[in-house]
């Protein structure tokens, strides 16, 4: 009786997080309700505070749904790319382009997050917890490059943070002209070519060397 009481609690867990990344994608988060939620996932609204906080708390279970397996994707590298950092990286990011093509959830998480997330107090919850996000995926990207200079796979006098920055601003850079505009090119044709384009930048860029005093 209580593995069916658990089962039937994450059953409806879960289905409120669907019917919230509906709800979100198709109204924006400023305009939807936890009211809306629970009309979309056929509960009550006390069913929805039994397993939530508030609209932040939801939000947020939904993106650790997208966001956690990419996390550990990034953080922990397979048995080949133990001793290759760059590559790590490489194929990490090449992965993660091509998922949001194949992977509905996320698309959709992703759309939410880059169009549809439309914040401006910055001292809400859940813009505080996106720029923690983005804080340690920072941290975590320059970990791996400090690692690719170690090994000799990066320049010795590379900027690591110049590096980061310009990584970063190019993956997300893409996502989002694709994610507004998937017909507008083959995601998953030039996610490869694209990220080895700024990788070659982070060996060859002059601009990405640390300053001599």
């Amino acid at each position: 009786m209580a593995r069916s009481t658990k089962e039937e609690a994450l059953e409806t867990r879960n289905r409120i997080l669907d019917a919230a990344e509906q709800v979100f994608f198709t109204r924006g988060l400023a305009q939807s309700s936890l009211a809306d939620v629970a009309v979309a996932a056929d509960v009550t609204r006390g069913a929805i505070y039994w397993h939530f906080k508030n609209k932040g708390d939801v939000f947020e279970a939904m993106c650790e749904r997208v966001r956690l397996p990419m996390e550990m994707m990034m953080s922990t590298p397979k048995d080949q790319f133990v001793r290759d950092p760059l590559g790590h990286l490489r194929h990490t990011w090449i992965y993660l382009l091509r998922d949001v093509v194949d992977n509905p959830r996320s698309r959709q998480v992703l759309d939410i997050l880059f169009l549809k997330c439309e914040l401006v107090d910055q001292n809400d919850p859940i813009w505080v917890r996106q720029r923690e996000c983005h804080r340690q995926g920072l941290e975590n990207m320059e970990r791996i490059l400090a690692e690719a200079v170690t090994l000799g796979q990066l320049p010795a006098d590379l900027d690591t943070r110049l590096a980061v920055l310009t990584l970063h601003s190019h993956v997300i850079g893409l996502l989002n002209d694709w994610l507004f505009s998937p017909s507008s090119f083959d995601l998953k044709t030039v996610a490869e070519p694209l990220i080895d384009a700024c990788l070659d930048s982070l060996r060859n860029a002059p601009s990405l060397r640390l300053k001599k005093a």
